[in-house]
């Protein structure tokens, strides 16, 4: 996206305060996390589901613009997402926004990722045909380079996927770029050559910080973080993040994490095998530990966890009137947890899950007896 159609500036401290602030007595006590002197909705809108119609664009385009007006500052997508649609939905409507003056853009925080080699706007008629195109020829990538068919995190294919995410978010800087299902890789080669691909895609990232494309990177995972160590996809994050700083030192920008949690997958929390030191803890609490903000996918599990929860959840979750509403509540009220990511594709959906602005997270719900 060229010239001044580019939103420049990032998330800060002033502006996501200033965002808090706006919303007055409509934000409830602690519906708002602190990071890294951020102010961060304990909401997130995620942009994961839908066809790849213009149908569903604008579905998404209203969507975000209601939940950032309710009282959501964080947005996550991911260049795979809908073919490239669900990032330039975001920027549609961010954009739309701040022409406007109803929002600025150092008020919301944006989150997208790369690694999972995406089509655009469609898939073609010819996939094949497209990746040599666009991957092969040009010299973005190898063959060698791609793992189960479709991913890649060697630092010059990053590169492009990054410039492609700003363009499509039409922004000059992303608040957080995930390396996107990492443990991916392990599918195909060793741990140690893993890591290896890994440092060079932190160095990457690193500089992609220098120079102003991003503030800051972490990894989006699906199995990784939950797995026990003794499983081929097991992630440990001590030894990312001590990897990071082997990169950059204690000012390394590996700041955040994404996996999923929720009523019905809890490892994140249940599961401790995450080594720190002598103990094993789960990695919510090693996150916590070791300064990694953690924002959950899937905290309604794409819906299913919607409806038919159990009537004694209402019971605990008072004020609250719809099963998305309470499993929202838990996965946000869970200590360690900084973002539920929710997808939302729809007015309706951001309005039933914004009701949660206003109501403090349940200190209740994880205190032990």
């Amino acid at each position: 996206m060229a010239g001044d159609t580019t939103m420049r500036g990032f998330a800060t401290a002033a502006g996501t305060a200033g965002y808090r602030t706006r919303l007055g007595a409509r934000a409830s006590d602690g519906h708002f996390k602190s990071w890294q002197g951020l102010t961060l909705s304990s909401l997130g809108l995620g942009t994961y589901l839908g066809d790849d119609t213009e149908e569903i664009d604008r579905a998404y385009e209203s969507a975000v613009r209601r939940a950032l007006e309710l009282g959501i500052n964080v947005v996550d997508s991911a260049i795979n997402y809908r073919h490239q649609r669900s990032e330039r939905c975001v920027g549609a409507a961010l954009r739309a926004l701040v022409s406007e003056g109803a929002i600025a853009r150092d008020q919301v925080f944006l989150t997208t990722k790369g690694g999972i080699i995406p089509f655009d706007g469609a898939k073609p008629a010819n996939p094949n045909a497209y990746f040599t195109e666009t991957y092969l020829r040009p010299g973005v990538l190898t063959a060698a380079d791609v793992v189960a068919g479709y991913h890649c995190v060697t630092p010059r294919y990053l590169a492009d996927q990054l410039d492609r995410s700003r363009a499509n978010l039409g922004v000059e800087t992303i608040d957080v770029y995930y390396v996107h299902s990492p443990e991916t890789q392990l599918e195909k080669v060793d741990r140690p050559t893993f890591m290896a691909r890994m440092r060079a895609a932190f160095e990457f990232l690193e500089g992609a910080v220098q120079d102003s494309k991003i503030r800051w990177y972490g990894t989006a995972t699906w199995n990784g973080y939950r797995q026990l160590e003794t499983e081929r996809d097991y992630l440990s994050l001590p030894d990312l993040v001590g990897l990071a700083r082997e990169v950059a030192g204690e000012r390394h920008h590996f700041g955040v994490i994404q996996l999923p949690y929720n009523l019905r997958m809890t490892q994140a929390l249940t599961v401790a095998n995450q080594r720190m030191g002598k103990a094993s803890v789960p990695v919510i609490q090693a996150a916590s530990q070791l300064g990694v903000y953690v924002m959950t996918s899937a905290s309604i599990l794409q819906g299913q966890l919607a409806r038919d929860l159990p009537a004694a959840l209402g019971q605990v979750m008072e004020g609250l009137r719809t099963d998305a509403q309470r499993a929202l509540q838990f996965v946000r009220s869970t200590p360690g947890v900084g973002t539920a990511l929710c997808g939302m594709q729809r007015v309706a959906h951001v309005e039933e899950n914004a009701v949660l602005v206003g109501v403090p997270p349940s200190d209740q719900l994880f205190t032990r007896a």
